[in-house]
């Protein structure tokens, strides 16, 4: 019998569920032997490797559980240590707690086995443990390089430095190998990843410098380093520009004939002042019959990106453009966004069109979509027609061409929205902010965006637009990529349902058969009230996340049965993706239906992943910014309301958006106890209450542009809110000594060594 079928029929026999590798060694009368000792944990890796064993998260070795599930799926990590795996998209993600992750990465394909199902009763989610990690996602990043202390020096081996990047997803420090480029500290550099975390290295990977990018104190270095480190790259492959130069930039007739033609239509485009890709552009007129004709007429980018072509591909790499204070980070190169797909004004352009008859009550009863081409009267900024709207004599003047179609336009606005909130359509009113920097990319100051009836306006058209085409493809019964918005989970809304009757304000409906319309009803009842914003957050997060999908499954918040994205195809491969499908389909045969019910599903699941990850760096960037521009304001006090507690603290917002922590540590006047329910915290001693929606007063202590940290501290004021204390009642005595996980390496270098002595090989792992 050989070492392997030695421990596996140990493991087999023993009555405990798991043993510790030296408990194995002794029982098997290995332990007295150095080498016979290394040769069994030799073969307890290799029996892991070859999932006979698995090595439990205290470190000891049991047999796999036959009944346990093993599924696939895609690791959504945290940065304090645990994660999700996302299985499918109708089916619960399953939580991974710290130290069953097997090292595995942000966007990992893994094999996660279900250790505790999922209980809808009880609310609790599947739990898992990662057991095999199939496809890395991440195999390199841009960082800055730093170099090892004294001390690390001595122990560093192969190893130059290490390099920090600002994917706060990606929480370890990498060690930089002498084999690639010797960089300078402070150089901003690329790394490819030739080792990931193990065992042995929990807290680091290691790489290969390969590209110097700049210095750490170059103008705007800051931004392009969060944008690179994950994975959105700022430069066109050539073979891209290439492409692109080659397109002309005049229009053919002969390339007309097949197309309707809208050249005689009052048509303009309506865009912010600082716009450059014109994407969409609009005609309205009145009807004899008394309905309106509204006509949308969108870039036909797909007219100069091939299926397939090198443009093509570098799109759905990257999915969509990502747009970051100074800068936007575009799906195509500028010669097109900018040029020729640009719907600029007084020049011929192709489009595609959705020409809507529209009712009073906002229902289009007749549409039309086709290849077009149009020529735009004017270019008009938001702020222009917002004026025209207002009735300011100067702008209706200037602009007396389109003033009739302007007034035309508010009206159908104002139906449609009328309509969308008659069926329960959600209207979540969130604050969004706009940071202004200067020349050299520094904030100096940040506003609350606001949106006028032109922005509103628009808005309208572009949704209805959407509706239309989806509901064309979706009647035909033909493949098409929808944009689904799916019914909140219950254990969410349930937990929802209590917290808003905290605030004495009850929803209709259960949470399995809560309708749009009934969250509809009880935004409008907290509309102007203390905690309108909070609640609105809450709910908000307590819906599911918007995505692409081959199915249409409706689109819960807009309460529209179909919907789909057709209006941006410069900025969104989607919309690229359904012009084509509008040209390809008009005909359809059925190697164009096979060839598209192939293709679709992964483009759904690439551009859903390719939106998550330009959300997550344009929320990176905006909260380095905003932590840049309040580095000038600590010891400043502010009164401020609390957005959200937890059981280490609570976060303030001020009324520019900028969010911080007060930390638990900071309450020192007394003991503080966490209540999940209603999410307060309350003093055992002075009955002093924090709660969601409270003004309160606070003093700035500081802030890192760094990590992107803002944190405060309670100032004692009239504004405080005190209640009686209960006699007796002690609460959840967790909360106080609980603290703040945010991955901060610096916070953590003096408790623990980073450096590791260099590994071997360089070779990929």
């Amino acid at each position: 019998m050989n070492l392997n079928q030695k421990v596996t029929q140990f493991l087999a026999n023993m009555p405990s569920k798991s043993i510790s590798p030296k408990m194995l060694a002794t029982n098997l009368g290995l332990a007295d032997d150095a080498d016979t000792y290394k040769n069994l944990l030799k073969t307890i890796a290799h029996l892991e490797e070859s999932k006979a064993i698995e090595v439990t998260a205290g470190g000891n070795i049991a047999l796999p559980q036959p009944e346990a599930a093993i599924i696939e799926g895609t690791f959504s990590a945290n940065p304090r240590g645990f994660g999700f795996v996302r299985v499918g998209e109708n089916e619960p993600d399953v939580f991974v707690k710290r130290g069953n992750t097997k090292f595995a990465m942000n966007e990992d394909v893994v094999e996660v086995k279900i250790t505790s199902p999922a209980n809808p009763l009880k609310g609790n989610e599947a739990e898992g443990k990662v057991v095999a990690i199939k496809t890395r996602a991440v195999t390199g990043l841009v960082g800055e390089f730093y170099a090892f202390n004294e001390a690390e020096k001595q122990d560093s081996g192969s190893l130059l430095g290490y390099v920090v990047n600002k994917n706060k997803k990606i929480p370890f420090r990498t060690n930089i190998s002498k084999k690639g480029l010797h960089p300078e500290v402070g150089d901003i550099v690329r790394v490819d990843i030739t080792h990931y975390p193990d065992r042995d290295f929990p807290d680091i990977l290691q790489g290969l410098v390969v590209e110097i990018i700049g210095k750490s104190t170059d103008t705007g270095i800051d931004v392009l380093e969060v944008l690179e480190s994950m994975g959105i790259p700022s430069e066109f492959p050539e073979d891209v520009i290439a492409e692109a130069n080659a397109v002309s930039e005049e229009i053919a007739e002969k390339d007309i004939i097949d197309r309707v033609d809208y050249r005689n239509e009052i048509t303009f485009t309506i865009d912010g002042a600082d716009a450059k890709d014109l994407d969409d552009a609009v005609h309205i007129k009145a009807l004899a019959n008394g309905n309106i004709e509204l006509g949308v007429h969108i870039a036909d980018v797909s007219y100069y990106v091939p299926e397939g072509s090198a443009l093509d591909k570098e799109a759905l790499n990257r999915g969509t453009s990502t747009y970051v204070t100074d800068r936007v980070v575009p799906m195509l190169p500028e010669r097109l966004s900018n040029g020729i797909c640009s719907l600029n004004p007084r020049v011929n352009r192709f489009t595609q069109s959705c020409v809507m008859e529209i009712n009073a009550d906002g229902h289009v009863v007749n549409y039309k979509i086709s290849q077009s081409v149009i020529k735009t009267t004017e270019r008009m900024t938001y702020s222009d027609v917002n004026e025209m709207i207002a009735g300011n004599p100067e702008f209706l003047e200037k602009f007396a061409n389109i003033s009739e179609s302007v007034t035309q336009m508010a009206k159908l606005h104002a139906n449609l929205l009328a309509m969308r909130a008659r069926r329960g359509s959600i209207d979540f009113d969130t604050q969004e902010s706009k940071i202004i920097v200067d020349k050299l990319g520094k904030p100096i100051d940040i506003l609350v965006r606001k949106r006028g009836i032109a922005e509103m306006m628009i808005e309208s058209f572009m949704l209805i637009a959407n509706e239309t085409v989806a509901r064309s493809f979706a009647t035909r019964e033909l493949p098409f990529i929808y944009r689904v918005h799916e019914h909140p989970k219950a254990d969410k809304l349930t937990r929802f349902i209590d917290f808003a009757s905290v605030f004495g304000i009850p929803l209709q409906g259960t949470p399995e058969k809560m309708a749009s319309k009934d969250l509809q009803d009880f935004m409008l009842k907290i509309k102007g009230q203390p905690g309108e914003l909070v609640l609105a957050t809450m709910l908000l997060r307590s819906m599911q996340q918007a995505r692409y999908d081959e199915d249409n499954l409706g689109h819960f918040g807009l309460a529209a049965e179909y919907y789909t994205h057709f209006t941006s195809p410069i900025r969104r491969y989607p919309d690229l993706l359904v012009h084509r499908l509008i040209r390809a389909e008009s005909k359809p045969t059925s190697e164009v239906i096979a060839h598209f019910e192939a293709i679709i599903p992964e483009v759904a699941q690439q551009t859903s992943s390719r939106e998550r990850r330009a959300i997550d760096a344009e929320r990176a960037v905006e909260a380095m910014k905003k932590a840049e521009y309040m580095e000038s304001y600590v010891g400043t006090e502010y009164e401020v309301t609390i957005s959200s507690i937890t059981r280490f603290g609570f976060f303030v917002s001020l009324p520019n958006t900028i969010e911080g922590l007060v930390h638990m540590s900071t309450l020192g006047d007394d003991f503080y106890n966490f209540n999940e329910r209603d999410l307060t915290l309350k003093g055992e001693r002075t009955g002093k209450v924090f709660r969601m929606g409270q003004p309160i007063k606070v003093k700035l202590i500081k802030s890192d542009k760094i990590t992107g940290d803002i944190d405060f501290e309670h100032v004692n004021s009239e504004l405080d809110v005190v209640e009686a204390v209960e006699k007796g009642s002690r609460g959840d005595r967790g909360g106080r000594d609980t603290r703040d996980k945010r991955p901060d390496w610096k916070k953590n270098k003096d408790k623990k060594p980073f450096y590791k002595q260099g590994r071997k090989s360089d070779g990929k792992k």
